[in-house]
Order: structure tokens, then sequence, then C-alpha cells
């Protein structure tokens, strides 16, 4: 006799199920925490600037807000993508600047340009609002190894001679994808326990449609 429902795949399907909707559930937690996490990064646009130092030991929990440093002088450039404050894409020059007792180094965007050369600026006061610096690691790094600490970087509100203004970092601008991510892992789950239903549902009208054998 033919078992009706086959007990090994029912256990692979429904555990597989249940992980998609365990995922499903992570995601609307992961929802809010990012909504938690963009409404501080929005009160700290209205907060009053303070000095860099103020703000240490530096964590997420202080981005975006106005800030200011004194770079005592250049250590070396970075050229990564960006846009100016009227959109307009180039190269973005990030400082690598000594601070000496303000801390131990940070980078400053001193603007964009279309040329990647690095430009003269030499070091000075900075003032601008506080984000964390791209990160250059590999994107397979990124996902197998170990994340590396995030550095600090200011995004200077006056550009550098020969340069525009980078466009100031804006929590608006970060993605908050979770919820649609939570609908997809719930849809996942029910498209599998339907198709197995109507994969259960075909096989038991063969079975009901085969003569018994004599």
């Amino acid at each position: 006799m033919t078992r009706q429902v086959p007990i090994v795949p029912t256990i692979v399907v429904l555990l597989a199920a249940l992980l998609m909707v365990r995922l499903g559930f992570w995601q609307i937690h992961r929802l809010h925490e990012k909504e938690a996490l963009l409404a501080r990064y929005a009160a700290n646009q209205t907060k009053p600037p303070l000095p860099l130092v103020a703000l240490f030991p530096l964590n997420d929990d202080a981005l975006y807000r106005r800030t200011s440093a004194y770079c005592l002088n250049v250590t070396s450039w970075q050229a990564e993508a960006g846009r100016g404050t009227d959109g307009t894409p180039g190269w973005r020059h990030i400082a690598a600047c000594r601070t000496g007792a303000e801390g131990p180094g940070i980078l400053v965007d001193m603007g964009i340009s279309a040329d990647s050369a690095a430009p003269a600026w030499k070091g000075g006061p900075v003032r601008g609002r506080l984000t964390w610096a791209p990160s250059s690691q590999p994107l397979i790094t990124r996902l197998f190894g170990r994340p590396p600490a995030p550095t600090p970087m200011i995004v200077s509100d006056v550009a550098a001679p020969g340069l525009k203004p980078t466009a100031q970092p804006n929590p608006a601008d970060i993605p908050n994808n979770h919820l649609s991510y939570a609908v997809q892992w719930f849809l996942f789950a029910a498209v599998a326990l339907i198709i197995y239903g109507v994969a259960l549902w075909q096989r038991a009208r063969k079975v009901a449609l085969t003569p018994p054998s004599r």
C-alpha cells in the first residue's frame, strides 16, 4: 500500500517553510531596529555642533551630527566616486588627517572635482557632518571575512581650493527594505507549501486512479 503522505519530504518542506517564516519575522525585527536608528540619525541633524573630540568614543549614535576638528596635516589622499551639493558627479577627495591631541586621526571629505588628482590643500580647521568613510574592503572579504572597524569621516561644508563641496550625508538616503524582504520570505513559505500541497494532491489522485494490482 502506498503511503498517502510521504513522511521525510513532508518534514523537509515544513522545516523549510518554518525557516522562511522565521527569516520573515527576523526581517520585521530588523525593520524596527532600522527605524529606531534612522530616527536617531534624524535627531542628530538638529543637535548643536560639538568638537569631534567631545564625541569620542565614536559609534553609530554620533553619525550625521555636525562636528569640527583640526587637520594638522594631510598624510594621504584617496579619490572615490561622489556627487556635489548640486548633484554634479565627480571624484570626492578624502584626506587622511593627523589630528594630534584630538585623537588618532580622521578622514575628511574636502570636496569633488572632475579630476582624480589630489588637491593642494595641506590641512586646517574642518567643519561638517560626521559619517563613516566608504569601505575599500573587497566585497568577497566583507561577505566571508571579519569586517574592519569603520573609520570616522567629516564631510566638510567648505571645499578645498579648486573643488566643489560634496553633498552632505543624509540619513534619508539610507535604504530601509526590511519590510519588503519580510513579505518576500512569507511569500516564499506560502508558495512552497502550496506547491507541495498540489504535488500531494496529484500524487493522491494518481494513486486513486491506478487500479489495484492482482
